[in-house]
């Protein structure tokens, strides 16, 4: 068989197993992204049908980002941040691909998260105690 053949045949197999790889890293992207984001270790992930919340955890400081399943399209989103007995770090407004980075200094405090995407939400609760 001669080499332009092979390639006319092998080329389909290629182009479905590169799309199908590009797909299946959209997800670690986003948490990659978020990753540089928030510095620190991720500690949580609160997930609801339109998104996520990455939480990450550096020393006595809480970061949080609030990152949408389906991006580039602009939407209300939100993050907030809240450690036990101090004032939440919001950050809300039209964004494409997630709100945030908003950080709080908690030191051995329990923090409360909560994330919006669209109509959908996520309330942590107390954690991190």
């Amino acid at each position: 068989m001669r080499s332009g053949a092979i390639h006319r045949r092998l080329a389909p197999v290629l182009a479905v197993l590169t799309t199908s790889g590009l797909l299946a890293l959209a997800a670690p992207a986003q948490e990659a992204e978020a990753a540089a984001l928030c510095p620190g270790r991720k500690v949580r992930t609160l997930p609801f049908s339109t998104g996520s919340v990455l939480v990450y955890k550096r020393g006595g400081y809480v970061c949080a980002v609030t990152v949408a399943k389906k991006q580039g399209v602009k939407r209300k989103m939100a993050v907030s941040v809240r450690a036990r007995g101090g004032r939440p770090v919001v950050d809300e407004g039209q964004f494409a691909y997630h709100a945030g980075p908003v950080t709080v200094h908690a030191g051995r405090r329990c923090v409360w998260v909560t994330g919006q995407v669209a109509a959908d939400s996520v309330s942590s609760g107390w954690i991190l105690c």
